[in-house]
């Protein structure tokens, strides 16, 4: 292995070390995973595009819940892509401002998990679907089961993708 291989083996292992030594070391994650998980968990927090802060008004609530450093530029440049290095501090910062483990933005099986998970709880935010699962609670495996079939079925009819389950697995196809 050469030197400059092996120099790259060690940076990888430690980006992926949530408790990593060096908080200041540049991370360059594969292109446009940043910008595209950075969108993923402001939409989700945001879900309403008109109620959405800017990135100055989102930097700022950064700052102020973690007490991290990070400016409105550098955030709207993440987030569009112009930005690729970035380091495991400023990684851990908005980890901890979105309430996500740090290994959403390195590792593609995280964030995929995660990305399930805010998907449930955006789905939840809404009143009917709310109140849909709560009146399901009680029923036998078999009656949620063919309720599944026919919300699958309804999402057919109205042109709507597949829905994948919180562990990630694709919405059963009936049979």
């Amino acid at each position: 292995m050469t030197r400059h291989a092996k120099d790259r083996e060690r940076g990888d292992r430690q980006a992926r070390d949530p408790e990593g030594q060096n908080r200041e070391q540049t991370v360059r994650p594969r292109p446009g995973e940043i910008d595209r998980r950075l969108g993923e968990l402001i939409s989700a927090l945001y879900p309403d595009e008109r109620k959405r802060p800017g990135y100055v008004r989102l930097a700022k609530e950064i700052r102020e819940a973690t007490g991290g450093s990070i400016s409105g530029t550098y955030l709207w440049e993440l987030a569009t892509g112009k930005k690729t290095n970035v380091t495991l501090e400023q990684l851990s910062v908005l980890a901890e401002f979105f309430g996500v483990p740090l290994e959403y933005f390195l590792n593609e099986e995280v964030a995929s998990r995660v990305n399930a998970q805010l998907r449930l709880a955006t789905a939840l935010r809404d009143t009917q679907v709310r109140n849909l699962a709560l009146r399901a609670e009680g029923l036998s495996q078999g009656t949620l089961e063919a309720l599944l079939v026919m919300v699958n079925e309804a999402r057919k009819l109205q042109g709507l993708p597949p829905v994948a389950d919180p562990a990630g697995d694709p919405a059963p196809e009936d049979g």
